[in-house]
This record gives structure tokens, C-alpha cells and sequence, in this order.
């Protein structure tokens, strides 16, 4: 099929030496700045950048955009319910235009790639959904979602947009996780047996145990509390909900699980591939109607697969931690966020936020023969989610929904044991607790109307 001009065709024998080595250097140049329209649907070429729109601004989210990844980008748009808190990150990106319903942001800017999300829990899930049927690329706080359900549904979505999808678990980038799962692999601790995760929070962090306020304060004049409510029942006003505090309460987020074991429990199903639990129990603080204990302990209960055997994980928050390990040198403790590989040879402790391995006692350390690095390499959490945004490669945001829908799922199967103070016996293929039909209303969530999924 000719070009439309005509003119611009020509044969090689009419085009001179001096001709083609001229147009061969503007061509050349062009490959350096391709527009989009010729790298095809939804392909930004690396020399552009990414038009990106904040959503939840004023804490983790805010932090988010700041990041040098995500930052040198083109922030278009901020959107939150609460101007006050999300002063700080406003005067950050004076230029982008400014929003308090994420709905009204999708439908009128048009222009905007992907979205940050860094709202509570409870939201993650309805404005992740809303983004990917806009067509936009999602980096979503962890925990991706408030329930079982909506980890699934999101999951499914994101492979059937072919949209870049990342959890916001930084840990998962990071070079300890790749060295823990090398060296267990290279049999530096022999099979494993068993493992243990912990926590230092709730406790100062936000509180937890507590009953509904009676008292009903006037609602700030920067928040728009219907707005912030979102898909949540309704209920007054009351300072005790947010900002931060909005974890410990059943309604609006996901206690210390998804806040703290989403990162350090990574290693175990990284490295161990762990897939769903069979089943999960929960000892904890007295447990009040509406918000998660003062401390819990979670046992999951894994099935044996491929060369790995059944075992179990044990997770611990609130000021729990695990008995000390019989090879931990005098003198030295357990920090306040961590994670133990129990082996048959041996024992591997590692910081909290997938941070680095160490084998136990420190003296085998000394003797340790480092294995080579097999694993690739992180570019850094936001910034591979940035790159493969441009290049429409969902594989190379390595926290995408394809893994951390499921281990999303596997986490808050612990959650259901602790609000039902039972043991459940977990059916992942049909999204199901098998001994407690009462999970039911758990695993899948009423929304008020205009925020569902």
C-alpha cells in the first residue's frame, strides 16, 4: 500500500550518498524520541514521562509521590478527601490540578496514565477497580485489599486489562529478600521445618481494643468525611478513626496484618513459595466487636509442595515474639520486626522488611560460603512499577496483583480466624472457610452505594 504522499517515496537508486546518510541521522534521532502513537495502544516511549495522579495523599500516599521514582514524573492530578492532612504533599506539586472525589478525577482527566493509592484499606479495592477500567496503570499501598474477595476480583482484573499493577510492599525489592531465598535454595539451613514472623506493632504506632465513641464532634471543615467513609457503613465523626488510627478498626483497615505482616512474612512465601493455607488459628488479647486485639498470635498451616514439606508459620504482633532460637548468641535479641527459618541444619534470621539474613549463631556466619546470585535485581520498587508502566509489561513490576493477589488473600485468611476466634479450614479454589459458613460476610464485603467494586 503506497503513502498517502506520494512524494516522499523513494527508490534507493534515486536517493545520493549525502541524501541518505542526512536522512539516516534524523532517522537515528527519531528512534531516540518516539512518539506514542507509533510504539502502539497504551506504550509510553522511555524518553517521555508518565502522567500520574495521586489518590490518598496525605500520609503513605503523599511519601509515595515524593519518591525520586515517581516524582520525575509528571504528577497531574492530587485527589483526597482531607486538604488539612494533605497540605504537606499539595505545596510539594503546586501544578497539578486538585480533587476530592477520585471518581470525578477519572472521569475528567482523560490524559492521566496511573495512579498512586495510598488511602486506608478500605478504599484500596473500589478506587483500584474504577482506575482499571479507566485504563490506568495502579500502585496501590499495601494491603492491596480490605478483604478476600476483592484481592481476587482485583487480580483478575489487572490480567484481563493487561494493566501494570504493584503492591506498595517495598521489601520485595529489596536485595535481603533475593539473598534469603538464595540461600535457603543453596540448602544453607538444610529443609526448612517451620517458620516465625513478628511485629512490634500495634502499640505506639496506633491503638487497638476499642469500643465505638458515643460522642459526636463536628466534622473538620477540610474533611469530607462522607467522602472518606467511602464504601464504609456510615457512622459519625470522631478523631479516633483517623488519621492513622484507622488500622485497628474492623471497618476500615486490616490490623497489624496488613500493615506489617504483608512485609514480613514476604520472605517465607518468596522463598518457600507457600501458595494458600489450608488452615489458620488465632490466640489473642479479649477481642471487642469492632476492632482487632491488642495482640494476637496466627498459626497458617501450609500443605506440602513439589520437594517442600507441610509446615507451619507462626505470626506475632502486638509485643509477641517467638521463644528465643536455642543458636541466638548471649547477649543478643530478637529485634522488634523480624523473620526465623527454623531448618533440619540450622536456623536463618532476617530483619523486618525483608531485610537481610543472617545465619545463627553469628559464628556460622564467619564459614558461610556466600552461593552466586541467581535471582535478577531490582531497580527499586516504584521505579521498575515506572518502567514497565511505559513499556505496558505487567511482568516486570514484580509486587504486580499476579503475586501479591494471592499472598493478599493467604494473609487475611489469618484475620478471619482472629475476628471469628476459630479455627478455619481454609478452601482457596472456592474461596471458602469450610468449618465456618459465619467467614461468609468476611470473605466478601457489602458496599455503600457508588463505591463498590
Amino acid at each position: 500500500m503506497k503513502n498517502q504522499n506520494d512524494s516522499s517515496i523513494h527508490t534507493i537508486a534515486t536517493i545520493s550518498r549525502r541524501s541518505f546518510l542526512r536522512r539516516a541521522t534524523v532517522a537515528t534521532f527519531a528512534f531516540q524520541i518516539v512518539p506514542r502513537s507509533v510504539l502502539g495502544r497504551g506504550v509510553i516511549p522511555p524518553s517521555e514521562k508518565l502522567n500520574v495522579a495521586g489518590i490518598g495523599i496525605g500520609g503513605q500516599g503523599g511519601g509515595v509521590l515524593r519518591d525520586p521514582a515517581i516524582s520525575s514524573q509528571n504528577i497531574v492530578a492530587l485527589c483526597d478527601v482531607d486538604w488539612k492532612y494533605a497540605e504537606r504533599t499539595a505545596k510539594t506539586f503546586p501544578n497539578a490540578e486538585r480533587f476530592t472525589d477520585y471518581r470525578v478525577m477519572l472521569e475528567k482527566l482523560k490524559s492521566v496514565d496511573a495512579v498512586v493509592i495510598g488511602t486506608p484499606d478500605h478504599m484500596h479495592a473500589p478506587i483500584t477497580m474504577a482506575a482499571l477500567r479507566a485504563g490506568k496503570h495502579v500502585y496501590v499501598e499495601k494491603p492491596m485489599a480490605h478483604s478476600i474477595e476483592e484481592a481476587r476480583v482485583m487480580t483478575r482484573m489487572a490480567k484481563k486489562t493487561g494493566l501494570v499493577t504493584q503492591m506498595g510492599n517495598n521489601g520485595h525489592a529489596s536485595e535481603g529478600l533475593r539473598l534469603t531465598k538464595e540461600w535457603i535454595q543453596a540448602g544453607a539451613i538444610g529443609t526448612v521445618k517451620g517458620v516465625h514472623c513478628w511485629s512490634d506493632r500495634p502499640g505506639k504506632f496506633w491503638t487497638q481494643d476499642l469500643d465505638r465513641p458515643t460522642e459526636t464532634p463536628p466534622v473538620p471543615e477540610k474533611l469530607d468525611w462522607n467522602l472518606w467513609l467511602g464504601a464504609a457503613p456510615e457512622r459519625p465523626y470522631h478523631p479516633c478513626y483517623l488519621p492513622r488510627t484507622w488500622r485497628g478498626w474492623f471497618d476500615f483497615g486490616t490490623g497489624a496484618m496488613g500493615d506489617m505482616a504483608i512485609h514480613n512474612m514476604d520472605p517465607a512465601f518468596f522463598t518457600l513459595d507457600l501458595g494458600a493455607p489450608v488452615a489458620a488459628e488465632c490466640q489473642s488479647s479479649p477481642l471487642k466487636k469492632e476492632s482487632y486485639p491488642l495482640w494476637q498470635i496466627i498459626t497458617y498451616e501450609f500443605a506440602a509442595k513439589g520437594k517442600r514439606p507441610a509446615l507451619k508459620l507462626h505470626w506475632y504482633d502486638g509485643g509477641k515474639k517467638p521463644a528465643r532460637p536455642a543458636d541466638l548468641e548471649a547477649g543478643r535479641e530478637l529485634d522488634d520486626n523480624g523473620i526465623l527459618f527454623i531448618g533440619d541444619k540450622g536456623s536463618m534470621l532476617c530483619g523486618g522488611w525483608c531485610g537481610a539474613p543472617r545465619l545463627l549463631p553469628e559464628s556460622r556466619m564467619q564459614d558461610f560460603k556466600r552461593p552466586p546470585k541467581t535471582l535478577p535485581r531490582s531497580i527499586g520498587h516504584r521505579a521498575e512499577w515506572v518502567e514497565a508502566c511505559k513499556a505496558r509489561k505487567p511482568q516486570n513490576a514484580k509486587a504486580g496483583f499476579t503475586y501479591s493477589g494471592p499472598y493478599t488473600e493467604a494473609l487475611l485468611v489469618g484475620n478471619l480466624a482472629t475476628r471469628l476466634q476459630k479455627r478455619i479450614e481454609w478452601d482457596a479454589a472456592k474461596m471458602r472457610a469450610k468449618n465456618a459458613p459465619e467467614a461468609d460476610a468476611l470473605i466478601r464485603k457489602h458496599y455503600r452505594n457508588g463505591f463498590g467494586i
